[in-house]
Formats: structure tokens, sequence, C-alpha cells
């Protein structure tokens, strides 16, 4: 971020009141929940909103059930870190005056299934010519490829891939709102029903329901709230592909190197700088991908540095603490909930998995199937 820009702090956030199976709550009313609670804890209200940001729902109906009429919105829409991308886009648009209170929310009924479309893949597109009659459809079938690859280029074990969900968990057991919270071994996952080889039940994200919302102001009214202000202090965002077929080098995540990057570079920070992260964790492999994109190890090691234990509670780089979407919730789009989790570490309210001293934490989730990726970094100074 260019010295003379003025900084852009998160100044509200909350996840709705309750996360799991919520078959009474449509995917407008998880939107509507989780800003009317994100404006509480900013002390706002929806009157004060003038800059919307969402994905799920369109922009459109937002502002018809909130009854506002902003000067700034975005409807960017690319999987799960659409959200991340909005902050960075919110960023942007207060530093160049477009507006100055942004809401940015999500609301996804992925378990329920109310008031959702029904997703299909179309004859006529490209995955439907080219992947479709191949039997690759739907996430598992798809992140599965890259994997298949990587464990041939470096001797990624199915063993190493369990270890990252044996990790997560013990963060989800020190997580009273986790939907999974007992202690699993490498066997338990190993031994779990086949999804898509080699990935099993345990290495596959949740299917819930839930939302997020933030609120994020300028820095000149940033301190005139109740809590303490969560800077932006570094974002990178890209895209590279639609169809998973057309990922350039399946044993490397391209995108995660770029954004991350260009975070480093904004923050003007080091991966040493970087005391948590959240990594997006759809399925096992995804977080070994991140780490190993972004930077932290080489290509490679990314297993093995999960299967050390590393990540889990005691470790010396705390991953993905609320439990991940492997084992806390998973609607559909996780990015949100990543950004909460980094909220809830940096103010200290983080209780049981409170991680000692931290300054700075990353958040990292893909835009699609390996199709991008969105990077921020998150401090509290």
């Amino acid at each position: 971020m260019k010295k003379n820009r003025t900084r852009v702090a998160i100044v509200g956030a909350s996840e709705t009141s309750s996360v799991g199976h919520l078959p009474n709550y449509s995917m407008l009313q998880l939107h509507a929940e989780a800003a009317q609670l994100a404006l509480a804890d900013a002390g706002l209200t929806f009157d004060d909103v003038d800059g919307l940001a969402t994905a799920g729902a369109t922009p459109a109906q937002l502002t018809e059930y909130f009854n506002i009429m902003p000067h700034w919105i975005d409807g960017t829409s690319v999987g799960g870190g659409s959200f991340l991308m909005h902050v960075s886009h919110a960023v942007a648009a207060i530093q160049a005056g477009y507006c100055n209170v942004v809401l940015v929310t999500h609301g996804e009924s992925g378990r329920s299934r109310i008031g959702i479309n029904a997703s299909s893949y179309s004859p006529s597109t490209i995955a439907g010519q080219f992947e479709l009659p191949y039997g690759v459809w739907g996430p598992p079938s798809m992140f599965s490829i890259p994997i298949v690859r990587h464990m041939h280029e470096y001797g990624t074990t199915e063993e190493q891939l369990a270890s990252v969900a044996v990790a997560t968990r013990k963060w989800a057991n020190l997580n009273p709102r986790a939907m999974m919270r007992d202690l699993i071994s490498v066997d338990d996952v190993l031994n779990s029903r086949l999804i898509a080889w080699p990935l099993h039940l345990l290495n596959c994200c949740l299917v819930t329901d839930g939302g997020g919302a933030l609120v994020l102001v300028s820095e000149e009214i940033a301190h005139e709230f109740t809590k303490d202000p969560i800077w932006i202090l570094g974002q990178g965002e890209t895209t590279t592909h639609t169809n998973i077929s057309m990922m350039e080098d399946m044993s490397k995540w391209a995108a995660a190197k770029q954004t991350g990057a260009d975070a480093f570079s904004m923050a003007e920070l080091t991966h040493d700088d970087i005391q948590h992260a959240m990594l997006y964790d759809a399925f096992t492999h995804v977080p070994i991908y991140a780490l190993e994109g972004l930077g932290f190890v080489n290509p490679g090691e990314g297993g093995p540095y999960f299967a050390e234990g590393h990540t889990a509670p005691g470790g010396n780089f705390p991953i993905n603490t609320n439990g991940g979407g492997l084992s806390y919730t998973h609607t559909g789009m996780y990015g949100m909930f990543a950004i909460q989790e980094s909220v809830t570490q940096l103010r200290g309210e983080a209780e049981q998995r409170q991680v000692d001293d931290l300054e700075i934490s990353m958040v990292h989730a893909p835009a699609g199937m390996f199709s991008g990726t969105a990077t921020l970094i998150l401090g509290n100074k």
C-alpha cells in the first residue's frame, strides 16, 4: 500500500448467530442477520452504509432487502475467495472517495438449500464439452485431479493429507461453535469413506449453512469505534482459468505465488512477520498447495510440514485456528469465515484457541477450482 494513501480498517465483524444446519433461514436471511450483527459490532446501522459488496446474492437483492441506496457496489463472485477480493476492492473504493462505510456480506444455505438456485453444468459450456463426459463433475472430482500430480511429482502421501484434517480438528476441539469437534487420527481419515481418490470423507470440507459480514472504514474515523481497528496491510488477487484441465502446472499453485507476493509487497512484510494464517481448506491438499505457493515452504514440503505438527495447537505456525472448512463450517464459499477468524484472533477474542501476542495474520482463499486466489494480510497495529 502506498504510503500517501489513507489506511482502511475493519471495525465491525460478525458471523450469523449460528452456523451448521439452519433450515429455517433463507440465503437472504443469513446475509441480513450477519449484516445486522456486524453493524451492531461497529455501533452502526444500515443508514450509515454507503458501500456494499456481496457474493451469492446480488447487490440488487440486498439493497432491496436492506432498503439502502449505496454510492458504490461490488458483486464480484468467483467462489470462496470472493470476500477477500471484496475487502481489497473496498479498500480501493474508500481510498478513491467513492464511499466511507462499506458493508461486505455473505450468507449461504449450503446444507439446507433454502432460497438458492440449483446449479448444473450445461453441455454447451466448455466444461460440459471437455470435462463432464470424462466424469469430472463437482468439487471432489475436480479438486482431486491436481493432488494426484502433486503426489507423483513430490511423493506427497495419503497420510500427509490426512494429517491436515487431524491438525485442523485439534483446533476445532477448542472451538465451541465448530460442527465437528471430536479428535480424529490419521487412520480415522484413511478409513473414512472414499469420495474421489485420494480424498476420503474426512479429507473433504463440511456442507453447512451460515454467513458473515464485515464493516470497513477509513483511517480518519477508524478510531471512533468501540473495538480496535483491524488494518488491511496488504492484498493481492488474480484468476487464471475456469476449467481444472486448464491449470498450467497441477503440482503448483501459480496464482497463490502471485497474490502472496503482491500482498507481501504492499504490506512491506516478509514471511517471518506472519504469525498466524487462515488457508482455505475445502480439501486437505488445498492448504498444502497454499503453504507452498505462498512461499512459506518449498514445493513438495507442505505435506511433511503439516504431518510434523507445525500448524496444530502448540505448533510454531498456527493455521486454521477455528477448525477450518474441514471441521468448523463450510457453506460453499468459505472465505468470509477465514477472514472472521483472523479478525477474532487479532482482537484477542478467540478464547481457548487464542494465539498469544498476535499482531499479523494472513488470509488466503481460492477462486473456483484452483482458478485463482486472493490474499490478505491483516494487522492490529
